[in-house]
């Protein structure tokens, strides 16, 4: 902190509030989140229609969480499916007695005296 305010003393200021009343922040959001949450109007009807919507759009939150993980999935599957093939060229390619840069077999080897 004290380098913060050497170098640069809005920087310095700054962590200076972040450790005062960081955590406190941190809560007071999370607060007022759970409060909005839980508010209501006045209205029946209009507080079961809210809860209704924010309980179908927490639904597809969860649908849109796992369909990325799924698509996650589906991209690692196919990455390793293309590591597979271009290990398995390679390999076909060392049988067959070349290397798989295209330089012949021969090149660089130590020729004998």
């Amino acid at each position: 902190m004290v380098l913060g305010f050497m170098v640069f003393w809005p920087l310095g200021l700054a962590m200076l509030a972040w450790i005062i009343w960081g955590n406190k922040m941190v809560d007071r959001v999370q607060d007022a989140e759970v409060h909005w949450h839980s508010r209501k109007s006045g209205n029946t009807a209009f507080d079961e229609y809210r809860r209704s919507e924010l309980e179908r759009l927490e639904e597809e939150r969860r649908g849109l969480d796992r369909e990325a993980e799924e698509f996650q999935h589906f991209l690692r599957e196919l990455r390793s499916a293309k590591d597979k093939e271009e290990f398995d060229r390679f390999m076909a390619s060392r049988r067959a007695g070349k290397p798989a840069d295209g330089s012949s077999p021969d090149e660089g080897a130590a020729q004998p005296a």
